[in-house]
């Protein structure tokens, strides 16, 4: 049972991240850690799981919540189902309330092609908030680096639209941070993304991109859209 207050979480994240900024991702885990226990997880869309794998080096056992949405591609849930087998976590697939197939009967064929937000919402947002029920605080992998939208992520902050406290252990890190702790533990990665593709979602709205280009640059290319939802 959550014991803290709405106004209780947001000064505890206003806190710590201030505290916590500039600290390595393994002490910013260790606060949540210590702070919530088992009311803290780790959300991850399984382009890599380094994520994962960092949280798992400090809380063992932790929780890992995966929206399945029906439409990824099969590289993602491989990486999903490797890391569920080889790394000391609990991985939960979160599926939409409607199959792609109900969702096209109700809603009309190819709705991601034509309203794509409203898709989303469906697939992904709806499912994490069931997902996250339970919890006080949750981890995600965003970077600062990523796109011009998440310039400014904290690495510790509130969701003041699911009155939690989001964390980003991983905020302040670069590609190159990435790939040098993928090189050094052997991290399961998307094989997609030594494909062309530098940011990886549901196959119907993911594209390559080239070189050099903004990595969300490949997600819903056709819409001016580059975030899902679950991040606003």
């Amino acid at each position: 049972m959550n014991t803290r207050t709405e106004e209780e979480l947001r000064e505890l994240a206003t806190v710590a991240g201030h505290e916590l900024e500039g600290k390595p991702a393994e002490e910013i885990v260790a606060w949540a850690v210590e702070t919530f226990g088992e009311r803290f997880c780790v959300t991850s869309s399984f382009a890599d799981a380094v994520l994962a794998h960092v949280v798992s080096r400090v809380a063992p056992g932790v929780d890992v919540v995966f929206l399945d949405t029906g439409l990824h591609f099969a590289e993602t849930l491989r990486v999903r189902d490797i890391v569920q087998r080889t790394l000391p976590v609990t991985v939960r697939s979160i599926r939409p309330q409607l199959t792609v197939a109900e969702q096209d009967e109700k809603y009309g064929p190819r709705l991601y092609a034509r309203r794509p937000d409203e898709c989303c919402d469906l697939r992904k947002v709806e499912p994490l908030e069931r997902g996250l029920e339970g919890y006080d605080a949750w981890a995600a992998g965003l970077r600062r680096d990523e796109s011009p939208t998440r310039a400014n992520t904290p690495v510790v902050g509130f969701d003041a639209n699911r009155g939690m406290v989001k964390v980003s252990p991983l905020a302040a890190w670069t590609q190159a941070d990435v790939d040098a702790y993928i090189s050094r533990y052997n991290v399961p990665v998307n094989t997609l993304l030594r494909q062309g593709y530098a940011s990886v979602g549901c196959w119907p709205c993911t594209k390559r991109t080239p070189p050099g280009t903004d990595p969300r640059a490949g997600r819903w290319p056709m819409f001016d859209k580059s975030e899902c939802g679950l991040h606003l």
